[in-house]
């Protein structure tokens, strides 16, 4: 990177840490280190929920799976925005008036010790795997560009995040995350635009559009059912609707964001902020990622986007194969682009016959392109041990460091590593604050007194910091990071939510009945994902409905008592 790069780069990363760490310091009483003192707006609030989302795996990730599969992956919000109005509408309220620190804290008072704890348990569980790939995300980025080694590159993100969430608590995050967001939204607008304006004279976004339609990158509505596709129009209101309900209204990463808020109102506010803007902002990213795939249409992308590894491939025994695939990939690219020429003449003159061929024509041409890529993938993984197969999570940081101009690169840096603190810190906050509140405070030392409590916060979110850094240094061996997160999400998701859903709406079931349904239903989820196809988000409604179907009849069955409501 160029120095202005390195410059924008560390102050705007400098401003973010100091500030949280400085402003917000000093929070001498539980409900100001874990609540913030209830003083926040609900565009804090709004922007805050979305930060702790959006983490850098959404900067890295999102754009490569709209270079490689369109714009299909938008689907996966469809069910958000009317998630966020049954959060607000059931969830908040009660929350609120139970003046509850933790989401957990409610299945007590509702069923009984046992199932808050279960449900507590299948957050840290959830949420601690999930930091660990947040923090490798932004690592990727750092050593790419650095060179640093990965390792050493996971601990110095983690020990920043760790920081300013131990020093400032819940409002610390709250306020770092709100100017994060404004620097990832910038970045965002800056880069595409970049992106747009590199593509060859002549070459509009209306043309790239069109020859982006051609390959069918731009289908963001599929309306075909499958449950083994991950992506359709059903899975995304269905299943996407159940994770976002779990997310938003059970995870504490995300609760705890909006229980800070001055009133019922203003996280109501902060919420339905967040599910109007969410999928435009997924929308946008996902359509850079596209406007990449066309720019290099017209330029000659890397056959294999990891380039350390290709590098060792090419340095192996398997080098004169490896050759051999780089000039078939030359001579690929070449014809796609001809291809694409040959569209956007036909397209330009009007003739439709010339424009069906030149579509086959083009469609062939990035056929072999793609095949080409899977016999190196093959080529790479034979020949290199431990050779990480898939690379889409490589192909922004590709490109950012090949066409962004100085400044621009150290801003799109600073916007990856502001979107991975925001995230880490929100779920390290979280998972500190429910180790707290919901195991020492209430299992271990209920007698604690609050000056001990507050000092084993903030030493819990220490801990679970040194558990996210090192699964980081296992999140090589997974395939998509966006797809990792929301897998592992989707593993726990369902049955936390269904277990909120029986405490609100069916008040004959009791605790044990509950507690043991939610059990068999995450085992049935974990059995679906291991020995079936079944596409991940419907994980969340096979975990949901389980639990709400068998609570039921165990409690018909006499298994469980009858409880007193509550909330």
């Amino acid at each position: 990177m160029a120095t202005l790069d390195w410059l924008v780069l560390f102050a705007t990363t400098a401003f973010i840490v100091g500030w949280g760490i400085v402003r917000y310091r000093g929070a001498q009483t539980m409900d100001g280190y874990l609540r913030g003192g209830s003083t926040l707006r609900w565009p804090t609030i709004g922007l805050s929920v979305m930060a702790t989302q959006a983490s850098a795996i959404t900067f890295l990730s999102v754009p490569g799976q709209g270079y490689e599969d369109g714009m299909r992956f938008v689907q996966f919000y469809f069910g958000l925005p009317i998630a966020m109005v049954v959060v607000s509408a059931v969830f908040v309220p009660i929350y609120y008036r139970l003046k509850v620190y933790t989401a957990y804290e409610y299945l007590e008072s509702r069923f009984d010790l046992k199932t808050r704890l279960l449900g507590a348990s299948l957050f840290l569980v959830s949420r601690g795997l999930a930091a660990g790939i947040t923090i490798y995300a932004p690592a990727i980025l750092l050593s790419s560009i650095l060179g640093w080694p990965l390792y050493w590159t996971n601990i110095g993100i983690g020990v920043a995040v760790v920081l300013y969430t131990v020093a400032g608590g819940s409002k610390a995050v709250s306020q770092t995350q709100k100017q994060q967001m404004v620097v990832v939204l910038l970045g965002l607008v800056a880069t595409g635009f970049v992106a747009c304006s590199k593509m060859p004279s002549g070459v509009g976004v209306d043309d790239a559009f069109s020859l982006a339609g051609a390959l069918g990158r731009v289908n963001a509505v599929d309306a075909s059912f499958a449950l083994t596709d991950r992506y359709n129009l059903w899975s995304g209101l269905t299943g996407g609707f159940f994770l976002a309900l779990a997310y938003f209204g059970t995870d504490q990463s995300q609760v705890g964001r909006y229980l800070g808020g001055r009133s019922v109102a203003e996280s109501r506010l902060g919420l339905l902020f967040n599910g109007m803007l969410k999928i435009p902002m997924q929308a946008g990213i996902l359509f850079l990622g596209v406007m990449v795939f066309v720019f290099y249409m017209f330029a000659s992308p890397p056959v294999f986007w990891n380039q350390p590894t290709l590098e060792a491939a090419r340095a192996s025994a398997a080098g004169p194969q490896i050759a051999e695939i780089e000039g078939r990939w030359t001579d690929a690219v070449a014809a796609r682009a001809e291809a694409a020429n040959a569209f956007l003449a036909a397209r330009d003159a009007g003739d439709e016959g010339a424009l069906d061929a030149a579509t086959t024509r083009l469609q062939a041409a990035q056929a072999q392109m793609d095949a080409t890529r899977e016999t190196m993938k093959d080529a790479i993984v034979a020949a290199v041990p431990n050779a990480e197969r898939e690379d889409r999570d490589y192909i922004f940081l590709g490109f950012a460091l090949a066409n962004l101009p100085a400044g621009l690169l150290g801003l799109l840096v600073a916007v990856i590593l502001a979107a991975a603190m925001s995230s880490i810190a929100g779920e390290l906050s979280a998972l500190g604050s429910t180790t707290t509140v919901d195991y020492y405070r209430r299992v271990l030392r209920p007698d604690a007194p609050e000056q001990r409590t507050l000092t084993m916060s903030k030493l819990f979110t220490v801990g679970w910091g040194l558990v996210a850094v090192a699964f980081a240094t296992f999140a090589t061996l997974v395939d998509n990071l966006i797809q990792a997160v929301n897998i592992l999400g989707s593993l726990f998701y369902g049955t936390v939510l269904g277990m909120f859903l029986v405490a609100f709406f069916l008040k004959r079931v009791g605790g044990t009945a509950v507690f043991w349904a939610a059990i068999a239903a995450e085992t049935g989820v974990v059995l679906v994902f291991a020995l079936t196809d079944v596409g991940y988000l419907w994980f969340n409604v096979i975990g949901c409905v389980g639990v709400i179907v068998l609570a039921t009849l165990l409690q018909a069955v006499g298994l469980g008592r009858r409880p007193a409501p509550a909330g």
